[in-house]
């Protein structure tokens, strides 16, 4: 999304009030429209109503490790996000980058290599239309609040459940495999887990289907995976 005058949006997340300054003069600079937030929850809040282009978002914050806000954000969003941290272990840049980072920098930084960085992101990630709210039929799923309803009313997920759901309305009329839901929800080691799917479809159906026994969301595609149906 363009922010003001039909600039390029970018949204910083920091608490360090003399970082955001140093940044929304570099990046003003640069031609950006910048908006600022200094905890994880006004970054995530900021990322939904401001569609950014680019994030530069810090993972020692008062509220959330930046871990937790990318991890939030990727259940969502392909913003490109650059992390800006005095962490400089190499573990923390791995798990960083694991969890869906496009690049990391460390803090003391040079404001020409930080823009350059955010100008290699922005070629090799040409953002989707993305929204924060999925419906289909009677199904909607709100990934900001992580709430989920069906025909207006809320259904408590367990966060498996959920984690479960959202993949399969991310590829909403595509059939998903086994396979996939499992690397996807219970990470690679549970590939050759298959009971964990079907004992975690039943229960999402006994929560969002009318008749658990004849689903109409969650179609099972025999001997290969399930489809969430695309209405």
């Amino acid at each position: 999304m363009t922010g003001a005058k039909g600039k390029p949006a970018a949204l910083v997340i920091d608490d360090e009030i003399q970082i955001r300054r140093l940044l929304r003069i570099a990046l003003e600079a640069e031609g950006y429209a910048v908006y600022e937030a200094k905890s994880g929850q006004e970054g995530l809040t900021t990322a939904v109503f401001r569609r950014p282009e680019v994030i530069i978002l810090d993972l020692g914050l008062p509220d959330m490790e930046g871990t937790e806000v990318l991890k939030r954000l990727r259940e969502w969003s392909k913003v490109p996000v650059l992390i800006l941290s005095v962490r400089e272990g190499v573990q923390e840049k791995v798990v960083a980058l694991d969890m869906g980072a496009d690049d990391y920098l460390s803090k003391p930084f040079h404001p020409d290599e930080l823009m350059a960085r955010l100008r290699v992101l922005r070629r090799h990630s040409p953002l989707e239309s993305e929204e924060s709210v999925f419906e289909s039929g009677p199904l909607r799923i709100d990934y900001f609040l992580r709430r989920v309803t069906v025909h207006g009313k809320e259904i408590h997920l367990t966060a498996t459940e959920y984690t479960l759901l959202r993949v399969l309305a991310r590829h909403e009329g595509r059939v998903v495999t086994h396979r996939q839901l499992l690397r996807e929800v219970w990470g690679p080691d549970a590939e050759d887990r298959s009971q964990y799917v079907r004992v975690y479809m039943n229960h999402l159906r006994k929560k969002l289907e009318m008749d658990p026994a004849q689903p109409r969301l969650i179609k099972t595609e025999p001997g290969i995976g399930y489809r969430m149906i695309a209405r």
